[in-house]
């Protein structure tokens, strides 16, 4: 029995994308061998949990090989012994010292033949591959097990880094979520190839952005669009060209970074030229400073001052953008720090932008 089946290959890898993982490769192995039962199990070698995935009447095959109950394979001392992408037959496997096991055996007339294998991931996952049968399990399984053996450490190394990078992938989302940023990926006509997944709650920030025809990027200025379709056209040909930031919108705060996409290695039909990163903050001014007034005890007066104060560098400046002089703001600033805790402009800062108004 060979594996120059090509569907049978192509399940397989195939199979980490499918749900159940395997599901197909499985069945076609369980037609080739001509097996009762085909299972499949992986662990990661720190953890308790194991993954099955079977094809064919794998509850009796559990019972024949754990017939004390409540174990499962991999927890057998026999299979965690068993060398990497050697085959293994039943009298290697089961104790037959063991009563329970020689009589659930010698019942079970279709699992007198068990071929097994195990591989391994240099991160530690483990998988066994098993097929029983009776007559029709023999030297051409165990020859077909060996033969597959290289594509299974493939297809297993293959789903343990996919694993990694979706573990990954979410945490960076949450990430992204909790500090209000997302990113957008582009090519040479400003139309969105990827994004995170909150782009459709970015656009809403302000109404600054939106998915134009053909996914195209189009922001409400049109001056920021000429320049953002201008600087994009450039980093098509100048990849090591200056980003660029742009603010969209003062209230509600969004702006955004427009970068070089530097990398010439793509797993797609379209080349992103830039990256987008896009960070805002969904509620209005007005919002954040009735936020001030319950969170520090501030009056409406002083709350205004205190987020303008977060938002530029200087006294001077805050009282600039609200109309006080900056004798009346230096007297509301007293009023406000003390009440904040503050002992300073920088510290202020820190405390307004790392409040829960921050996750809020």
């Amino acid at each position: 029995m060979r594996t120059d089946d090509d569907s049978l290959l192509q399940s397989l890898y195939e199979g980490m994308f499918e749900a159940p993982l395997w599901r197909g490769f499985l069945n076609k192995l369980l037609a080739k061998t001509g097996a009762d039962t085909v299972k499949l199990l992986f662990q990661p070698s720190d953890e308790e949990r194991i993954i099955e995935l079977s094809a064919g009447d794998a509850a009796v095959l559990d019972e024949t090989m754990l017939p004390e109950g409540g174990r499962r394979i991999g927890d057998s001392i026999a299979f965690r012994a068993m060398r990497p992408n050697r085959v293994y037959a039943e009298n290697e496997l089961l104790d037959l010292s063991d009563t329970k096991q020689r009589d659930v055996f010698s019942n079970a007339e279709k699992f007198k033949q068990l071929r097994a294998i195990r591989v391994t991931e240099p991160g530690g996952l483990d998988l066994w591959l098993l097929c029983s049968g009776g007559r029709n399990i023999g030297s051409a399984t165990s020859a077909l097990l060996t033969a597959l053996a290289p594509h299974l450490q493939i297809a297993l190394r293959s789903h343990a880094a996919l694993e990694r990078e979706r573990f990954r992938s979410t945490i960076t989302g949450q990430a992204f979520d909790r500090l209000k940023m997302g990113w957008l990926s582009l090519d040479a006509g400003c139309h969105i190839i990827d994004a995170t997944d909150n782009l459709d709650q970015l656009f809403q920030w302000g109404s600054v952005l939106r998915r134009g025809r053909y996914d195209r990027l189009v922001p409400a200025s049109p001056s920021i669009d000429r320049a953002l379709t201008s600087l994009v056209k450039s980093f098509a040909v100048n990849r090591d060209a200056r980003p660029q930031a742009f603010n969209l919108s003062k209230d509600p705060w969004v702006e955004m970074l427009v970068t070089p996409h530097q990398s010439l290695t793509f797993a797609g039909s379209r080349m992103p030229v830039a990256i987008v990163y896009i960070s805002g903050d969904r509620r209005s001014q007005a919002d954040r400073c009735d936020q001030l007034v319950d969170l520090f005890g501030l009056l409406p007066s002083e709350a205004r001052l205190a987020w303008m104060l977060a938002h530029t560098t200087s006294i001077s400046e805050a009282a600039d953008a609200l109309g006080l002089t900056v004798e009346t703001a230096r007297n509301y600033s007293k009023k406000i720090y003390a009440k904040t805790g503050a002992r300073g402009h920088a510290e202020l800062v820190r405390i307004i932008l790392t409040s829960v108004l921050a996750i809020s």
